[in-house]
């Protein structure tokens, strides 16, 4: 049989001589690697003191956006949740009633809004396809957690604070 490469090298079967019996050459040898290592530039970044910097096409966190008047622009068209690759979005469609003009854009709104990240992917096919411009991407990693229930995040924590109301007790 044929060889795929021309990579394949046949086994050394010499006896050891007494310097490779020693295995010193060897010993010495990784030695001057790792002493090599020492005065090259470190991969690493101390993160809590420096930050790396990020491409400008870097897609973190989810955020639900509020339009000029602090309503929220998510009329639950569901077309963020087609869009998922991944299926990590989750909603369910309510009618305004009157007198809530000032909370909801539109006649629909979501009254649920999940978005499981343990499933997202990070792909921004749901801020591509949202028409009302109502989800996108923020340059925020996502935490860690020991908890997954924790990873899903729900209308209260995705949504903007409200400009005109500041302070917002969610239980």
């Amino acid at each position: 049989m044929q060889a795929l490469t021309n990579r394949a090298q046949p086994v050394d079967r010499r006896p050891m001589t007494f310097w490779e019996k020693l295995y010193l050459p060897a010993i010495a040898k990784g030695m001057g690697i790792t002493l090599s290592h020492i005065f090259k530039k470190k991969a690493t970044v101390n993160y809590p003191e420096e930050t790396r910097p990020f491409s400008p096409v870097f897609r973190g966190l989810h955020i639900l956006n509020r339009d000029e008047e602090g309503r929220e622009r998510c009329t639950a068209c569901g077309l963020c949740a087609v869009a998922c690759p991944a299926e990590a979005i989750t909603m369910e469609a309510a009618e305004r009633l009157p007198g809530e003009e000032h909370l909801y854009r539109e006649e629909k709104y979501a009254a649920r809004y999940e978005i499981n990240m343990l499933r997202c992917i990070f792909c921004g096919f749901c801020e591509e396809a949202c028409p009302k411009e109502a989800i996108y991407m923020t340059e925020t990693f996502a935490p860690s957690n020991y908890q997954r229930k924790s990873f899903i995040y729900g209308k209260d924590d995705l949504l903007i604070p409200d400009p005109k109301n500041p302070i917002t007790v969610n239980k």
